[in-house]
Order: structure tokens, then sequence, then C-alpha cells
């Protein structure tokens, strides 16, 4: 039966009506739907409130976003220690070789406990010092500019010190 037809009775009208409200009618329906699913969504999202699965997901994402992105960095120093050496920044006088070999410790060992989640406190200090003195003495504080990766890795690791590893972390199953 389609609308044109010529030949419709009033019944077909009626029921051609009833068909158009009944399915506009369903479509409200599943549009109000997903308008109180999405309002559901975006208080969610937009909640001051946590639980442990979200804190515990964003400490492994953490964890495991920076670790993996340090420990980069010093294996390129690692692999390439003898042309660092000429041009490395000298900290508080320790000497080119020292300097290198404690930034070597921090960006790749340290970044590779704290990418599996152990003493993660512990190794993420030596990290925010090494981060430190990159964004302050090396870079002279151009938190815009040159400093910005260094300010960024301070910042997480500043979290990974104060908050902890999460549950999904060596130091979180060894505390069971």
């Amino acid at each position: 039966m389609t609308l044109f037809n010529k030949t419709n009775t009033s019944v077909d009208k009626y029921r051609i009506k009833e068909e158009i409200f009944t399915k506009s009618y369903l479509c409200m329906a599943i549009f109000n739907e997903a308008l109180i699913l999405q309002t559901s969504h975006m208080k969610k999202l937009l909640s001051i409130y946590y639980n442990a699965f979200s804190f515990n997901t964003a400490m492994l994402v953490l964890r495991i976003g920076l670790g993996i992105l340090m420990m980069s960095h010093g294996y390129d120093k690692l692999i390439h220690f003898n042309q660092m050496k000429s041009h490395f920044y000298d900290f508080m006088g320790l000497g080119v070789t020292t300097t290198l070999i404690l930034s070597i410790f921090a960006e790749f060992f340290c970044a590779l406990f704290v990418l599996i989640g152990l003493f993660t406190r512990l190794v993420a200090f030596p990290l925010v010092i090494q981060m430190i003195v990159i964004v302050f003495k090396v870079h002279n504080m151009d938190f815009f500019n040159t400093a910005e990766k260094g300010s960024l890795y301070l910042a997480g690791f500043m979290v990974l010190l104060l908050c902890g590893p999460g549950r999904v972390s060596v130091d979180g199953v060894a505390s069971k």
C-alpha cells in the first residue's frame, strides 16, 4: 500500500497516519534514550569522583608511557656514550662522565623499574631530580620551548612519586 494510491479509503488513511505516528514516536523514544545515555556518560566524565579501577588504569597508562618514552632517551645515551661525553652537561662539577652515567642510570634503569612498577616511588625520585636539572639548569627554565618535554616528564614523575604505581604493578602485587 502506498501513500499516493488514489483508491485509498479513509480506513487506509487512518492506518497510514497511525503508522507514521508510531514510527515517529519510536524515533523520539530512541532519541530520548540516547540523550539519557549521553547525559549519564557526561555526568560520569564531568564527575570529580573516581573508582579504584579508573585510578589503577590511569597509573598503569602513565607508568607505561613515561617508562617507555624515558627509556628511549636513556638508551640513546647508553649506546652513544663516547659521543655524548664530548658535549654533555657537567652538573655541580661532578665531571661530564659521572653526570652522564647518573643520567643513564636515571633515564634508562630507573625508567625500566617505573615501567614494570618495581620500587616505583624510590626510582621516581632520581627521575624527578634529573628532570629538575634538565628544566632548570640545562634549559634555563624555558618551559614553553626547549624545556617543554622535560617539564612534562617532571609533572608525570611527580605524580608517580606522590601517588605511587597503582595496583597493576609489581609493587601493587607484592603489597597484597
